[in-house]
């Protein structure tokens, strides 16, 4: 498969040291998630009140990643966990939810969000008509796992936490095409509380 002039397919996770997305129990989110409360840059979202403080090269790498992504895909899991973010994701993007079914109380009017029941290529495509040329961000776990499976991911971003999270949720669980191969990673950038890096899959 040849590289795509559209907006890409990228995976983007916090994740530890040890590989994982989320701790037993789904915990360690404090921890994985320091920096962005970790330095004296202010940095709004779309969520009112909601306001990060990052360092200068995170909120830098961060604001230049959201300018770059159009939409979003997330699995249900995800979307249940936030309470699908009370209708307002900090990242203000169309998102498409992976899911069997439409949960109760949704869709609601105004709120960007998309169901899709017919898989991950599916939605993947849904959300490349709503990025409008621009990249579609896919979430870590079960959603990344599919795309790179299916030959979808065109690159991982990962911000590595520096923290042992002993178990959980890794970031590729479950991997059927394992090994797969990465090249980079193209662009490390590192703060005191995290570090950014950047890898293209080998096709």
């Amino acid at each position: 498969m040849g590289e795509r002039t559209a907006g890409k397919v990228i995976s983007m996770a916090t994740m530890s040291l040890d590989g994982y997305i989320s701790g037993p129990g789904e915990s360690g989110f404090d921890r994985l998630f320091a920096w962005y409360d970790g330095g004296e840059v202010e940095v709004d979202t779309a969520r009112p009140g909601m306001t990060w403080r990052m360092s200068p090269q995170s909120a830098r790498l961060l604001l230049s990643d959201l300018a770059s992504v159009g939409a979003m895909v997330v699995g249900r899991r995800l979307f249940d966990l936030t309470g699908g973010w009370d209708g307002r994701h900090p990242f203000e993007r169309p998102i498409v939810v992976v899911s069997h079914g439409v949960p109760d109380g949704w869709p609601r009017p105004g709120v960007p969000y998309e169901f899709c029941r017919d898989g991950v290529g599916a939605a993947v495509e849904r959300a490349r008509a709503l990025a409008r040329g621009r990249h579609v961000g896919v979430t870590a776990g079960s959603i990344a796992r599919q795309c790179l499976e299916a030959g979808l991911l065109d690159e991982v971003w990962i911000s590595l936490a520096p923290v042992l999270l002993g178990g959980g949720t890794p970031y590729f669980d479950g991997l059927a095409v394992a090994p797969a191969d990465l090249e980079g990673p193209y662009l490390v950038v590192q703060d005191p509380h995290v570090t950014h890096l950047r890898y293209r899959v080998r096709r």
